[in-house]
């Protein structure tokens, strides 16, 4: 049964064997109406493969079985007005517990939403990119699950039409405490691992990175060897998405450096001096170094803001010493600040480069992704927890609120006869923690307004405020603990560190401190503001002092911001149609092909799915209005002025089959499946609106052609009657030239008779006539101009980029009378080229040039057809790369098996090269080659086999690269002959050559390097090989890379945490008593 709501027995029996059979045939996807259920699988099934996901476009429900990907075709479909409503914005809500797959669900509907709005734009690819950028650094390994997000996020997808124009990420409260605690079983987030494991012993020593094992934050271990390899490919996927997005290459610097020194800062220990004075331990001094370097920050200044707390009185500052507990939560303090503040401000960043560039009073279009944190109930629960399942809390109470009470209430206020079904209502919980201003989170924020509070004292007042509530039970321990009952069962909390979570206060210093860095992206972090609903708001410039307006907008506790980040959310989802999905999982031990049946009837029961099924069947979950059916359905009457009443809404539906629908006093009735139906008759006559559109078009088409065709005869008629009358007129003034001159001669003819005497009769010649000249040999004006060439056919790959084909759109008839360009669109394209050229020459020239040569695939600005007139008689694989004629970018021209393809080389804001419609990017042209000679290009998976190569050996053939490579020449008389700059080779470039060489060829590049480039990569490897702590023949990789501000503190710093851990090494093994001999023969003695 793929629709439980078609269920002939109705109870909790049939409802798990029914799901469980799906289980066990890995059907995972069942319908409710249409509510979609999802049981995790744990395991990888083929439902997800490209066929799949074209199947699945604009489908009809029943034809296909249930599937995300149908989810994802509704929203889009009803956004667009396509399905029975009218346009407006959705939203999807993925619910369940910790572990059931909303994560995955998340990124599948996606990845559909992208595929169906698919335009040709790098967007759809940077949005799907988001996805494991934010799973890296907000998700983590917990008991329960793997791969658990440590924060909520709402994706909210802006179309105008039906394209995609941008995005936007809301994210709520991070779990900031996992940074400096984890419990027994779990994981820090996932970005530490993918770090260590991910970056090359290079880069490593340039972040101040050791072994994995020796940090505190991760509890010194570390991922098993089998599970290295794969946060290794993480790491670059991670890299990858960071480059795709837009990151630029410092930020991405900064921003590692940030996080391994919070690794270095966890490592930083306290210990109590004789004079019962608090220092740092001697084996802490180098941690001390390595993070005040890697924060940007004097080692002096940051071990002050870990001793002592300033305090300013009356314009005087007061110094107050740490104990070690305080000076030890002033050090998680900092990590945690500085975590969220890293990850808050890529959120922001993200934000800021997917947001739409259009005019903001252009009407966008919306769809909402609602991924949180599922309901958890630990071993421990903290503040975390609280807010977790207060979340979950609030979608219970949406979904029964859609689901059940919106809907029963309209049935008792239009009159339709109806028997009450009865669910399980949250909403007396909820009131339990939102109610002021005796709430729990009312009663928290009271508490941490008293410096002196403590959590047992906020135990104690939730004790006698609610102990006569049903939702709260008091547990008697000298722990500060309390039960809440939630709609998923009982929670038991531990409250130790409320108090101090919800202030999350951050002294004055500190801010100071970080404002004041030498990293920038740390000063930016601190120099922000906070939101009301906790969202990091960067300002455009770096403050220079501290404005003391900061502490007011940090007394908002987390509790406050949490609550309202939650009523925002409520309102945007209440403005949208909602889509559920309702994630489930089968056993708690993350086992695949095992279903735990109390598990699933515990999550089938506290979920309301029993009544969902039973609403579903019996109720009706489409109530349009008059107006709203009217306005929509009345094409179905033919008539597009019937008025919008509830005679014209039962015409309406007197014409069609449907059955089961009722009528209220101002709204229509319908069950789930009406809709398709209905949809089914709009596209029926939209079908047939589409074949008179067609017809018509053809017919309007065929009468402009016969026009022109008509008026081209036409002119070729009055040409060729201009012609003859020409031709006419010329043989008229021969004849009469002829004439003239037979006249003359007679008259000297008869004056010389006149002279002598006669002489005998003698016979004349015969006169010939003129014969007409040729048409083929008028000249001047009478010779007709040649009439434009057909053009040839075009590859259909890219037919939406006219910019890149070196033609002029003009009118038909010019085109077929072979009028010239006009002079106007002759100068705009001159202008263009000339500033891509410009472009090209500036910024591009000395990034594509290797060594002083363009590589041969490289073919500079040609045209479209001019790169096809290369391509065509070469083998399948053979490729040229060329600048666009009228933007700033390129053009991979491939020879495909039948013809040739041209693809779109986009530059990313950060300087990064992607092929459009790829989801990888490269940091230069060569690399991108060398790529796709071992990945094909999306969709047709085409390898790079064989460069084109040009025509000559020595010079480019393109005026582009000639008049770069011209200077070069010029000047080449000025280089000191002397001096040799070609001792190292940039041998990427050579090994690049290598592969594209033709067989015979000589590779050397050295006597075709132009001067000019010559000495500019000589200046520039003098630069770098002058930086006293950064040895490029160590490490080529580097090469013009950014580094960390602080570089050569952070090497010195882990020289000396490494001669610290060798000395205390050597001191334990000098003090520690000599190993016990066995008596046995058993045991061999070490060598």
């Amino acid at each position: 049964m793929e629709d439980l709501a078609g269920l002939s027995e109705l109870d909790e029996n049939s409802l798990l064997e029914s799901l469980t059979g799906r289980f066990d045939h890995n059907r995972i996807y069942t319908y409710i109406g249409d509510i979609l259920v999802a049981v995790n699988p744990f395991k990888q099934l083929p439902l997800y493969e490209k066929e799949v996901s074209e199947r699945y476009k604009c489908h009809e429900k029943s034809s296909l079985p249930p599937h995300i990907f149908a989810v994802a075709d509704r929203a889009y479909q009803s956004m667009l007005g396509r399905l029975g409503t009218g346009p407006k914005n959705q939203c999807i809500v993925i619910s369940g517990e910790s572990g059931t797959g909303k994560t995955e669900s998340t990124k599948l509907l996606l990845r559909q939403l992208m595929e169906l709005c698919r335009a040709n734009s790098q967007l759809e690819q940077q949005i799907l990119q988001v996805n494991p950028l934010l799973e890296a650094f907000g998700n983590a390994q917990t008991v329960m699950n793997d791969n658990s997000s440590r924060f909520g996020k709402y994706i909210q997808l802006r179309f105008q039409n039906s394209s995609v124009k941008g995005a936007k990420i809301n994210e709520y409260l991070l779990e900031k405490s996992r940074v400096v605690h984890q419990d027994e079983g779990e994981r820090n987030f996932h970005i530490f691992y993918c770090m260590l494991a991910g970056i090359s012993p290079q880069d490593k020593e340039m972040y101040g990175l050791l072994d994995p094992t020796q940090y505190r934050y991760l509890n010194g271990r570390f991922v098993q060897d089998d599970m290295v390899k794969h946060w290794s490919a993480k790491y670059s996927e991670v890299s990858n998405a960071m480059d795709m997005v837009g990151f630029e290459e410092q930020e991405k610097v900064d921003m590692m450096t940030i996080l391994a020194g919070i690794l270095s800062l966890g490592n930083i220990t306290f210990e109590v001096t004789d004079s019962d004075a608090l220092k740092v331990a001697d084996k802490s001094q180098g941690w001390l170094k390595a993070a005040a370097g890697q924060l940007g920050v004097q080692e002096e200044e940051l071990l002050r803001c870990l001793t002592c707390t300033m305090t300013v009185t009356r314009g005087e500052s007061i110094y107050r010493l740490h104990n070690q507990q305080q000076a030890e939560d002033a050090r998680d303090s900092i990590a945690k600040v500085v975590y969220g503040r890293v990850f808050g401000w890529i959120v922001s960043k993200i934000n800021e480069l997917l947001s739409h560039k259009l005019d903001w009073d252009v009407e966008l279009s919306e769809i909402g992704i609602l991924d949180i944190f599922g309901f958890e109930n630990f071993a421990v629960n903290r503040f975390e927890q609280l807010c977790i399942n207060l979340a979950n809390e609030q979608l219970q109470y949406f979904f029964n609120h859609h689901i059940f009470l919106m809907e029963q209430n309209e049935y008792k206020e239009e009159g339709i006869q109806w028997e009450t079904i009865t669910f399980k209502d949250n909403k007396p919980i909820l009131d339990l923690f939102l109610t002021k201003p005796i709430g729990i989170l009312s009663l928290l924020d009271e508490q941490s307004a008293f410096p002196q509070a403590t959590d047992g004292n906020f135990v104690d007042k939730l004790n006698s405020k609610f102990k006569a509530n049903p939702h709260f039970e008091v547990v008697r321990s000298h722990s500060p603990l309390f039960t809440i009952v939630h709609y998923a069962g009982k929670v038991q909390y531990n409250a130790s560190g409320f108090l101090e979570k919800n202030r999350d206060n951050i002294p004055a210093n500190i801010r100071t401190l970080f404002i004041n860095s030498v990293t920038p992206l740390l000063s930016v972090l601190f120099s922000a503001t906070i939101s009301r609903t906790g969202t990091l708001m960067p300002r455009k410039a770096k403050l220079q002092v501290v404005d003391d307006n900061f502490n007011s907008t940090r007394k908002q506790s987390v509790g406050a911001q949490f609550k309202h980040s939650l009523a925002v959310l409520m309102e945007k989802m209440f403005a949208a149609s909602p889509h559920f999905v309702r994630c489930i999982k089968p056993n708690s031990s993350k086992q695949p092909d095992q279903l735990d049946s109390k598990l699933v009837m515990d999550q089938l029961r506290y979920n309301g799915l029993l009544e969902t099924i039973r609403i579903r069947r019996e109720g009706f979950s489409w109530r349009p209005s008059f107006k709203e059916f009217a306005q929509r359905y009345n094409i179905l009457l033919l008539n597009p002025d019937l008025p919008l009443d509830k005679e014209s809404c039962i015409s309406i539906l007197n014409t069609t089959e449907l059955r089961g629908w009722k009528c209220g006093s101002s709204r229509l009735f319908f069950k789930y499946w009406h809709q398709e139906e209905l949809a089914r008759l709009l596209e029926r006559l939209g079908k047939a609106a589409v074949v008179i559109q067609k017809n018509f078009r053809a017919m309007s088409c065929r009468r402009r052609y016969l026009a022109l065709l008509a008026e081209v005869r036409r002119q070729r008629q009055l040409q060729r009657e201009r012609e003859e009358r020409e031709e006419e007129e010329m043989r008229r003034r021969q004849k009469l030239l002829e004439e003239e001159e037979e006249k003359r001669k007679r008259r000297l003819i008869i004056e010389q008779e006149n002279k002598r005497p006669a002489p005998p009769p003698v016979p004349l010649p015969r006169k010939k006539k003129p014969e007409p000249r040729p048409r083929s040999i008028l000249t001047g004006p009478a010779q007709s101009s040649p009439l434009a060439p057909v053009p040839r056919p075009r590859s259909k790959q890219f037919e939406a980029t006219p910019f890149d084909n070196d033609l002029q759109v003009n009118s038909d008839l010019i085109n077929l009378l072979g009028q010239p360009e006009s002079e106007d669109s002759a100068k705009e394209r001159r202008r263009r080229r000339s500033n891509t050229l410009r472009w090209f020459k500036e910024t591009q020239a000395r990034k594509v040039a290797r060594n002083g040569t363009f590589p041969c695939w490289f073919h500079g600005m040609i045209t479209r057809r001019q790169a096809e007139d290369l391509l065509i008689d070469k083998p399948q694989g053979c490729f040229l790369i060329r600048v666009g004629q009228s933007r700033e970018g390129y053009t991979l021209s491939y020879r495909g098996a039948n013809r040739c393809r041209h693809y779109m080389i986009e530059m990313q804001s950060n300087g990064k090269y992607v092929i459009l419609g790829e989801d990888r990017a490269h940091a230069a042209l060569p690399d991108l080659v060398q790529y796709h000679t071992q990945v094909g290009i999306k969709p047709f998976m085409e390898i790079l086999t064989m460069p084109c190569g040009q025509q000559c050996d020595h010079e480019p053939d393109y005026e582009e690269l000639q008049a770069v490579m011209a200077p070069a020449r010029q000047n080449s008389s000025s280089l000191d002959p002397g001096e040799d700059i070609y001792e190292d080779p940039d041998h990427v470039h050579l090994k690049m050559q290598r592969l594209f060489l033709p067989p015979g060829q000589n590779p050397g590049l050295e006597a075709h390097k132009p001067p000019v480039l010559k000495r500019a990569s000589d200046r520039r490897r003098r630069q770098e090989a002058a930086e006293p702590e950064f040895n490029q023949e160590e490490d080529p990789e580097h090469k013009g890379r950014p580094v960390p501000r602080l570089y050569p503190s952070i090497r010195l710093a882990m020289r000396e945490i490494q001669q610290i851990q060798q000395q205390f090494s050597a001191s334990q093994d000098q003090t520690a008593p000599p190993p016990h001999r066995p008596r046995g023969p058993w045991r061999k003695k070490d060598p």
